[in-house]
C-alpha cells in the first residue's frame, strides 16, 4: 500500500479548501442571480422597458430610469477613463521614485475604500452648490467619475507595471522616444488589464445610489432628460424609492425586483462589451 506523506496531506487539504471557497462563491453568486431573476422576471415586458412610470410608479414602465442610468454610467466613464489612464501613466512611467509618489499611490488606494455616500456629499458641495450645476446629469456623472477614478488608476498602474521592461528597452533602443514607446508599445500591451479595471468600475458606478442621491437623481419624472443639466431618474435610486416611499408596497415591490433585474442585465451587457474589446486587444497582441 502506497504511503501518503505529510506534504501530500497538506496539499490535499489546501485543494479541498480552495474548492470549498469556490463552491461558496458560486453558491452565493448563483443565489443572488436566482433571487433577482425569480422575483423580477414576472414584471418584465416590452411595456415595462419602454413606457414611462404611471399612477405614482405603480403602473407603466421604467424607461426614463434605464436611460438615466446609461447617461450617468457613460458620463462617469468619459471622465474617469482618460483621467485615470493619464494619471497611471504619469505615476508609472514619468514620476521619480520616492516618498511623495508612494504617498500619492497610498492615498489613491485608500480613496478607493471611502464610502460612496461621502462622494455624494462631496459632489453636492462642489458640483451642485459651488459650481452651480444643480442636481443634474452633469453633477451626477462627475461625482460617479471621481468615485471610479481610484479604482481605474490602481488597475491601470498594475497593468502598466506588468508590461515587461524589455519591451520598453527594445523600443528605446530602436530610436523611439519615451512617449512613442508608451503610446505604441506599453499602452497596447497593458490595455487588457486596464479594461478589466474599467469593467469592474462600470458595475460599481451603475449600481451606486448614494452618490446620485444628492447630485442627479429625481424621485419621479414622466419625461426624458433634455440636457446634461436635467435631473434624471436612475434604476438604483428608483429601486430605493419604490422600497422606501409610496403607499402601495404590494404593487411597488414587484416593480423594484423588475428594476433590479434590468439593472443586472444592463451592467452585464456593458461589461460584456468591454470584455469583447479586451479579448480583441489581448488576441491582437498574443497575450
Amino acid at each position: 500500500m502506497k504511503k501518503i506523506n505529510s506534504k501530500q496531506i497538506t496539499q490535499g487539504i489546501g485543494f479541498a479548501l480552495l474548492f470549498l471557497c469556490i463552491a461558496f462563491c458560486l453558491f452565493f453568486m448563483g443565489s443572488i442571480i436566482y433571487f433577482i431573476v425569480s422575483r423580477g422576471i414576472g414584471v418584465i415586458s416590452w411595456e415595462f422597458i419602454t413606457d414611462i412610470p404611471r399612477r405614482a410608479m405603480t403602473k407603466g414602465g421604467v424607461a426614463p430610469a434605464i436611460v438615466g442610468t446609461l447617461y450617468l454610467t457613460l458620463g462617469s466613464m468619459l471622465l474617469a477613463f482618460p483621467l485615470g489612464i493619464a494619471c497611471a501613466i504619469y505615476l508609472t512611467e514619468y514620476s521619480p521614485k520616492g516618498v511623495i509618489v508612494n504617498i500619492i499611490r497610498l492615498s489613491i488606494n485608500n480613496l478607493a475604500g471611502v464610502p460612496s455616500v461621502v462622494f455624494g456629499l462631496f459632489g453636492l458641495a462642489l458640483f451642485v452648490k459651488i459650481f452651480g450645476f444643480g442636481v443634474s446629469i452633469l453633477s451626477g456623472s462627475l461625482t460617479l467619475g471621481i468615485m471610479a477614478l481610484p479604482g481605474i488608476i490602481s488597475a491601470s498602474q498594475e497593468a502598466l507595471i506588468a508590461v515587461p521592461q524589455s519591451f520598453r528597452e527594445a523600443s528605446l533602443a530602436l530610436g523611439a522616444t519615451q512617449w512613442q514607446t508608451i503610446k505604441k508599445v506599453v499602452l497596447p500591451s497593458a490595455l487588457p488589464g486596464i479594461l478589466t479595471g474599467v469593467i469592474l468600475n462600470i458595475g460599481r458606478v451603475a449600481g451606486e445610489t448614494a452618490p446620485i442621491l444628492f447630485t442627479a437623481a429625481t424621485f419621479f419624472n414622466k419625461s426624458y432628460p433634455t440636457s446634461i443639466f436635467s435631473e434624471v431618474m436612475a434604476l438604483p435610486y428608483h429601486i430605493y424609492a419604490l422600497m422606501t416611499e409610496g403607499t402601495k408596497p404590494e404593487l411597488q415591490t414587484p416593480i423594484a425586483y423588475g428594476c433590479a433585474l434590468i439593472l443586472l442585465v444592463l451592467v452585464l451587457s456593458i461589461s460584456a462589451i468591454a470584455i469583447i474589446i479586451r479579448q480583441k486587444q489581448r488576441s491582437g497582441y498574443g497575450t
